[in-house]
């Protein structure tokens, strides 16, 4: 008769035996559930043997000893190399002592069979108590479950003790709970984007689907008084897309546990790879490459997040009371068409929904305040979106909208909302080829449309940020003309990965240009994002040359242009480094950059003078004789002296619209025209060059009260004076009247002819302007640079900005017989920075002449 097989040897063969199977059984199904029920079972016939072994011949003995399995063992889903959470339950008198070394015995038994065990043992009345310091026991506990001993002493476990215990520290469970939850995010940067996520811990991951189901089960004993009848009592609405990814997790789990053999949960490049081939999650999928399987993976990740996040939102105490106070000021936000309770929006009118411009006012509304969709109204805007998707939005009314979302401080958050509701895609479905795209590039950490979230968020958050080469930054950020060409452009310059390229820049530049035509974007804010989306890769060559070589920063400036795009390619280079991952930003190359636009910036300023010769070989003068074959000698003469930065700074239309006007001097020697702008209204002068005409023009506005933001002078060789002012209407006068239009150009026309008294109009404008004493006060300062130009010297005057202070300037020029060849008007704040490019008698001022213009202006700005 053979000998008997000891009971360790005998389990140690079933298990591995068992094991193997379940392994073999799961690479034929890539059925996760099946896997880890498998499991499940396999050890809990183990700890059944080795209990009646060791501790109680009857599976409910002894008295006043319980097992119970806590965490996954708990829940039935022990993945192939999980700890096994076990709790030894007893009452405390003495019940623990009597069978410690059976307990002993058993605990071995079960590691020398290579199970990673997590014993706890407790007693009812340590069970009854929530310990801040340990958090995850008292959550565990929510998972208990009965595998042998005491059955009545259990139940006094389940039915009294834990209920007692969500009844009573309910708040403290799920405020705890919560941080826990926001800090594990916060380790992986708050997305689930990552190019390598965890499919265990990361956002998305069955971390957050355990979450899920904790928070779902306290409120519903909250409300019930007991437990539900069911363990997981999700909302009906999210418990379909839960359980399709709950299902596609579980086998992913399984799948990098069985190929590394460890309880490794790292989905990293290679795994990727083998998870597509064998269709892991997906097995009625056609042939899956690695990005088209995390597109899959992406997708279930994303739901529950979201599922996660909001409900940790919606309940009320995952938050300190000081929070929830300042959620309550925030419900004061509520309109007719929102309400806002907590940091969650609802709609009003859900009814509405087939409105398409209601969800991006909805939008726009979440990306002003860093609100969050509540999950009634996201379910009633999934609902909507087949109506929605017959007719979607385009044109100038959709990139209105799409403007100010892009332009609020909470933009990419917005921005995802609308991505996870596929709502992005349907205004700008061209953004569909980088949805959870992930493209092989070892330093990305994130997929491609969470790094253009990610960038768009960065540039946001120079305003907030205390790092001193973020402060920079934000200060070029806050002089941008048009913001929003920047963000859009932000948007949309990767779109080309999503594209079989060898270059995706070229292939970003096709796409957007079809997203512009949809949004109807004006021709020179067209021409500036394809610039964008074009160059968005050439700062950071540059940067691979020599920046202190003079020849790399005149070929990089001549291929910038002007100075308001470099202060856009800086910025949008800025953010997209960074936003590759955390480390890629180093303070190393954030100087660089900061030093190849300072250099390209000082290049450009000291090339602004350089005169154009009508048969020059330019690009754009070609390009204007194409489009105005008829204008012939007379577009060669407009040109003749003009500044090249005339080009680079108007567009082709501009410059024949200035052609004509300049053409109609014959029949009225003063031309104007006068157009609004985003920010500003635009004035534009074409005469013949006078004394004191800047000064003049300059008082005018003053006069009107018009606060002038930036200016443009510009002289061709005969005499030709084109002048172009930016203001802002302090008094609105323009803005509410437009007969106000005419008779404001018309002033100005009498004004220059002669006709009409420009120092009264100043002194009734002073006497109506009530003085208010400026925040900051800054200093005047005047510097002269004689090296910058070839002919001018240029002027450079910082100021306090205030009415009519370009005029005075302006004026003390013609009192010294100062002519401006080029007006740089820029304001800071309340800081005036204002440059001029000044001649006298056709040369540069002499030291004389520079000395006395410096003291009459400081003589007449500060007293």
């Amino acid at each position: 008769m053979p000998a008997k097989i000891p009971l360790a040897a005998e389990l140690r063969e079933l298990y591995a035996k068992e094991f193997a199977r379940l392994q073999q059984d799961f690479y034929a199904s890539s059925d996760g559930r099946a896997a880890v029920r498998g499991r499940t079972a396999l050890v809990e016939s183990i700890v059944g043997r080795l209990w009646n072994e060791s501790v109680s011949p009857r599976m409910d003995g002894p008295p006043d000893f319980s097992l119970v399995a806590l965490g996954g063992f708990g829940r039935a889903t022990l993945f192939p190399y999980s700890d096994v959470d076990l709790l030894f339950l007893h009452t405390g008198d003495s019940a623990d002592e009597k069978l410690k070394t059976s307990i002993r015995t058993f605990s071995q038994e079960l590691w020398d069979l290579r199970l990673k065990l997590s014993p706890a043992s407790r007693t009812l009345a340590e069970c009854d108590r929530f310990d801040p310091g340990n958090v995850e026991f008292s959550i565990s506990l929510l998972d208990c479950r009965y595998l042998a001993g005491d059955r009545a002493l259990f139940a006094r476990l389940h039915d009294t003790i834990v209920r007692r215990l969500v009844l009573r520290d309910a708040p403290l469970m799920i405020k705890h709970l919560a941080e826990l939850t926001r800090n594990r995010h916060a380790k992986f940067g708050r997305t689930v984007f990552h190019l390598e996520p965890n499919v265990k811990d990361g956002p998305g991951g069955l971390r957050d689907y355990n979450v899920a189901c904790w928070l779902a089960l306290i409120s519903a004993m909250e409300s019930l008084r007991a437990w539900p009848a069911e363990k997981t009592p999700l909302p009906a609405s999210v418990r379909e897309p839960l359980d399709a990814a709950l299902e596609f997790l579980m086998s992913v789990r399984c799948f990098l546990h069985f190929r590394h053999a460890r309880d490794d949960n790292s989905l990293a490049w290679d795994a990727q790879e083998e998870a597509a081939a064998r269709k892991i999650g997906a097995p009625q999928s056609v042939e899956l490459t690695p990005s088209d399987w995390m597109r899959i993976y992406f997708g279930h990740a994303r739901k529950i997040h979201r599922i996660c996040t909001q409900l940790l939102e919606e309940l009320p105490t995952t938050r300190p009371s000081l929070y929830r106070q300042f959620q309550s000021i925030r419900s004061r936000l509520s309109n007719n068409e929102f309400s806002v309770v907590g940091n969650l929006m609802f709609l009003r009118q859900p009814e509405e929904l087939s409105d398409p411009y209601l969800l991006l006012r909805a939008f726009r509304f979440l990306a002003r305040h860093g609100l969050i969709l509540s999950s009634t109204t996201e379910s009633q805007i999934s609902q909507a979106l087949p109506s929605l998707s017959s007719d979607p939005p385009k044109g100038a009314e959709l990139w209105h909208m799409l403007q100010e979302i892009l332009v609020a401080p909470h933009a990419a958050d917005a921005l995802r909302s609308m991505h996870a509701l596929r709502l992005l895609t349907l205004f700008l479905p061209e953004l569909r080829t980088i949805d959870a795209l992930v493209v092989r590039d070892y330093s990305h950490r994130f997929t491609v449309d969470e790094h253009t979230f990610v960038a768009i968020e960065n540039l946001h958050a120079l305003r907030q940020s205390q790092s001193k080469w973020d402060q920079r930054y934000a200060e070029l950020l806050e002089e941008l003309e048009q913001p929003d060409l920047l963000y859009l452009s932000l948007l949309l310059h990767d779109t080309g990965k999503g594209v079989k390229t060898d270059n995706h820049v070229g292939a970003s530049v096709l796409i957007a240009a079809d997203a512009l035509d949809r949004l109807d974007l004006d021709p020179p804010d067209r021409e500036t994002v394809l610039f964008l989306i074009g160059s968005h890769l050439d700062m950071s060559a540059a940067l691979r040359r020599d920046i202190f070589d003079p020849q790399t920063i005149g070929a990089f400036a001549q291929k910038i242009g002007t100075p308001e795009r470099l202060k856009m390619l800086s910025l949008l280079t800025y953010a997209d480094i960074k936003a590759v991952n955390p480390e890629s930003l180093t303070p190393w190359k954030a100087e660089n950059i900061w030093q190849l636009y300072i250099a390209t910036s000082n290049y450009l300023d000291r090339t602004l003078d350089d005169r154009l010769a009508a048969d020059a070989h330019n690009e754009v003068i070609t390009h204007l004789r194409t489009l105005a074959p008829a204008a012939g000698q007379r577009l060669e003469s407009f040109l003749e002296g003009l500044p090249r930065r005339y080009l680079l700074t108007h567009p082709a239309g501009e410059v024949l619209g200035h052609l004509e006007m300049a053409g109609r001097l014959s029949q009225d020697p003063v031309q104007l025209g006068l157009s609004r702008g985003r920010h500003w209204f635009e004035l534009t002068l074409i005469t013949t060059d006078r004394p004191h005409l800047f000064a003049t023009m300059a008082g005018v506005l003053a006069a009107w009260g018009m606060n002038i933001v930036k200016a443009a002078a510009f002289s061709n060789r005969a005499g030709t004076v084109v002048d172009t002012f930016y203001f802002t209407d302090r008094f609105r006068t323009l803005e509410l009247n437009l007969p106000e239009w005419e008779r404001f150009k018309t002033n100005i026309h009498d004004v220059l002819m002669g006709k009409a008294d420009l120092a009264k109009m100043l002194r009734d404008r002073l006497r109506s302007d009530k003085y208010r004493p400026p925040k900051v006060k800054v200093k005047t300062r005047i510097d002269f640079d004689d090296t910058c130009s070839s002919h001018s010297t240029l002027v450079e005057v910082i100021a306090q900005d205030q009415p009519g202070l370009l005029h005075r300037i302006s004026s003390q020029f013609s009192q010294q017989q100062c002519n401006i060849e080029i007006a740089l008007i820029e304001t800071e704040g309340q800081t005036a920075i204002d440059v001029f490019y000044l001649t006298s008698n056709g040369a540069k001022l002499n030291a004389e002449q520079q000395s006395s213009l410096r003291a009459a202006l400081l003589a007449d700005l500060v007293s």
